[in-house]
């Protein structure tokens, strides 16, 4: 009888990790360039234990720069430095439910860095990344699609 408790006491902890995993934007994703509606990449989004975000580039889908691009247009310590392995999305903080705001994102074909923000989509799968100058109207978003 005692063997029956245990599994049925670890289910509630099982699923609720189930849901947080679904509400954080943690994990792979492939980006979708807002242009061409194609793939570009995989990100690996990290999540600390503060909420905060940062991204890395895991992989190159297309780029017209061959598999292997550098960060030509990149200014400082990123300059030719390859992309893949990068850390393009950094500081992005909690903001309300499902929101992450106050951070940056560098945009590697053009060299720039934008403020960024992001917010997880109904059902975990899809995550909107708007990167902007000043005020967010001026500025461009992506949905990006979970792998």
């Amino acid at each position: 009888m005692r063997s029956l408790f245990v599994p049925l006491l670890a289910l509630p902890l099982m699923l609720s990790s189930l849901a947080f995993a679904a509400e954080s934007p943690a994990g792979r994703w492939q980006t979708i360039d807002d242009e061409t509606g194609k793939p570009k990449s995989i990100v690996e989004i990290q999540q600390a234990a503060d909420g905060t975000l940062t991204g890395k580039v895991a992989e190159i889908l297309k780029s017209d720069q061959g598999a292997n691009p550098v960060c030509s247009q990149c200014e400082g310590e990123r300059k030719d430095q390859p992309i893949t392995g990068m850390t393009i999305l950094q500081d992005l903080k909690p903001d309300g439910e499902q929101v992450w705001s106050d951070g940056t994102i560098l945009d590697p074909a053009k060299g720039k860095t934008y403020r960024a923000k992001a917010k997880l989509l109904e059902g975990g799968d899809k995550l909107e990344v708007r990167g902007y100058i000043g005020i967010e109207a001026l500025g461009r978003t992506q949905t990006w699609v979970r792998q």
